[in-house]
């Protein structure tokens, strides 16, 4: 929290988020041309920000691609803001909402005190995962060519696919159809990756949503900061997020049961 902080303080590191929230996936060199100082001014504030994990970089072939995260934020919101104002914070964690683009590949980083073997099986084991996810059970046998069905059950279905890449407990690749709205059936196949790299006592969980085209409704991945910020709560101190925005979602399975 102190580096996010401290990493946000700044007016011009502030400014790369903003950048970087206009159009995610931007090499150092695009940043550069949109800020008013050198190449390496812009390399040492991407990485106080990535050192915050407010930035998080992958490489394609030879470039460089630095991506917003905004679950750092997310964690922000859910420890000092919505439990005092939850309509007010929407300007907050609007940092992780979607605007048209061209390049529509979302990134989220987080860091968990847990085991690879414990984070796997909170993201495959569909009670776990339904504690976490808005009361979403996903139910699979986890193997390559497999097929899943995310929902919640006896309320709605949220989402299907097929497990492209299994590899326990570091990598997981997924189609991903969601088909909870027209609106989101329209955005068709896009997919899902999970990355668990053990660090120290510790896991780095890296999920890429790709492959959605560029009018995609932002309901497909604005999830995605809330989810992880409840893996983390749940794997680190066994409780579950109690913001609005969990129960609210969640009480559908709980109406269902």
């Amino acid at each position: 929290m102190d580096a996010v902080f401290r990493a946000l303080a700044d007016p011009t590191r502030r400014s790369l988020l903003d950048e970087l929230f206009k159009q995610d996936g931007q090499t150092l060199s695009a940043l550069e041309q949109r800020l008013p100082m050198t190449r390496f001014g812009v390399m040492k504030h991407l990485k106080v920000l990535e050192e915050a994990g407010l930035v998080t970089s992958k490489r394609r072939g030879r470039e460089k691609l630095h991506f917003l995260n905004p679950v750092p934020i997310r964690l922000v919101h859910d420890r000092w803001v919505s439990k005092y104002a939850e309509p007010w914070a929407a300007t907050l964690s609007g940092l992780k909402k979607r605007i048209e683009e061209e390049l529509m590949e979302k990134v989220f980083e987080i860091y968990i005190k847990t085991t690879p073997e414990r984070l796997w099986e909170a993201i495959t084991d569909p009670e776990m995962r339904a504690k976490y996810s808005f009361g979403v059970e996903t139910n699979s046998n986890w193997t390559a060519g497999s097929g899943y069905k995310a929902s919640v059950p006896g309320a709605i279905d949220i989402a299907t696919g097929e497990n492209l890449e299994v590899d326990p407990p570091r990598r997981l690749v997924q189609s991903f159809t969601a088909l909870w709205s027209d609106d989101v059936k329209a955005a068709g196949t896009s997919r899902v990756t999970w990355e668990i790299e053990p660090v120290g006592d510790s896991c780095q969980l890296i999920v890429t949503h790709d492959q959605l085209p560029e009018d995609a409704n932002p309901e497909l991945y604005g999830g995605w900061p809330q989810i992880l910020s409840g893996l983390k709560t749940l794997l680190e101190t066994g409780e579950s997020l109690t913001t609005p925005g969990s129960l609210r979602y969640s009480g559908a399975r709980e109406a269902a049961a």
